[in-house]
């Protein structure tokens, strides 16, 4: 296991290697020490990869840095979560830029149920705060996971609402898990990791620097199943976070606000240029979302109904038959059939009744 994890930092460490061309040469070589051990000529020859790219990896040499990681790790209790862990947020693994390593710290499931990320400016007004707090509190008897960012304003109101309310929350950081920011933030950063977590792909000792809020935001989108925009500027990290949930085909919603306020000007454009889906209440949120209908139980099928399973679908139940909930992302990414492929086997066993389609992209057997 250490040995893994030693290659799988340093390749998040290696120059010009950035998460795209990690996955691919992790899709090729299964893990990380095998795309260090492999020949130069090798990798030069894989797509996208080239000359640059693989001088760099059979140069790299600064493996001091991963074994420094690694006591960090050990020392905090810290998660490591490689992109081949079964604990990854499978959400996350249909985004073509999603992290190949992600830091972790913290009890909750991240690949609970029902996921939502809440996102809004530093400099809330009054009305922001208020419909922010309503609308967790209105998420409570659903159990949904709370994702932010743990900055200023919107995303400090919804991690601590959610803690009020004995739901879990996780915080997406710009920097590593040795230091918080902002710093007035230390004691509810130190409460979400007793009821929710900490999450990051920086390692230790990574500041808080400008060009790593983007990067933090792309993780703050694509790890949930909807993001909500409570307020914020036409400019700014809440803009950027919806725009990426819809490249990644989330579902986005923002809450109006008036025409004459600034700091609404952003949840209006998104309404308006059809970015985002308006919502007023958390019950609007809920039956859009389809979570507070009760999936009625279709009657179980005769077991010889397997034996006309087509090859696709026989390797779909299997999947499903090894535990009760699976995310479809999941199942795409252990099954090994293109994503068409799966989806269509999905939609013939739901069709007869063998499987059971739950909200937030979730199957399990009927």
């Amino acid at each position: 296991m250490h040995n893994d994890l030693l290659y799988q930092i340093a390749l998040t460490l290696v120059p010009n290697i950035g998460n795209v061309h990690a996955k691919t040469l992790i899709d090729i070589y299964g893990d990380a020490q095998s795309v260090f051990k492999a020949k130069r000529k090798e990798l030069e020859a894989i797509e996208g990869i080239g000359t640059v790219r693989a001088k760099s990896i059979k140069n790299f040499t600064e493996f001091e840095s991963s074994e420094e990681e690694i006591k960090f790790i050990e020392k905090y209790k810290i998660t490591p979560l490689f992109i081949t862990n079964n604990h990854y947020p499978k959400r996350l693994l249909n985004c073509y830029d999603c992290p190949v390593l992600l830091y972790y710290r913290g009890n909750a499931d991240l690949n609970t149920t029902k996921i939502v990320s809440m996102v809004g400016t530093r400099n809330h007004s009054d009305y922001g705060k208020i419909v922010c707090e309503k609308f967790v509190e209105g998420l409570q008897a659903e159990n949904v996971l709370i994702v932010s960012g743990l900055a200023y304003g919107i995303d400090t109101i919804a991690h601590k609402t959610a803690l009020k309310n004995n739901l879990q929350t996780v915080a997406v950081l710009a920097h590593g898990l040795d230091r918080i920011y902002p710093h007035q933030n230390k004691t509810l950063a130190r409460q979400i990791t007793g009821q929710g977590g900490l999450l990051t792909d920086f390692i230790s000792n990574t500041n808080p620097d400008k060009q790593n809020f983007p990067k933090r935001n792309r993780i703050v989108a694509g790890m949930c199943d909807a993001i909500i925009v409570f307020e914020s500027g036409k400019k700014g990290g809440s803009l950027i976070t919806a725009e990426l949930g819809n490249s990644y085909n989330k579902d986005v919603f923002a809450v109006p606000g008036r025409v004459t306020d600034n700091k609404s000007e952003g949840c209006n454009y998104l309404i308006q240029n059809n970015k985002a889906a308006l919502i007023n209440t958390a019950d609007d949120f809920l039956q859009m979302m389809n979570w507070k209908q009760v999936q009625k139980q279709p009657s179980k099928k005769q077991r010889e109904l397997f034996i006309e399973l087509s090859p696709e679908e026989k390797i779909v139940v299997e999947l499903l038959q090894q535990q009760e909930h699976t995310h479809i992302d999941e199942l795409y990414f252990k099954s090994g059939l293109s994503s068409s492929t799966a989806a269509a086997a999905l939609l013939m066993l739901e069709m007869q009744n063998i499987v059971i389609s739950l909200p937030g992209k979730i199957y399990k057997l009927a």
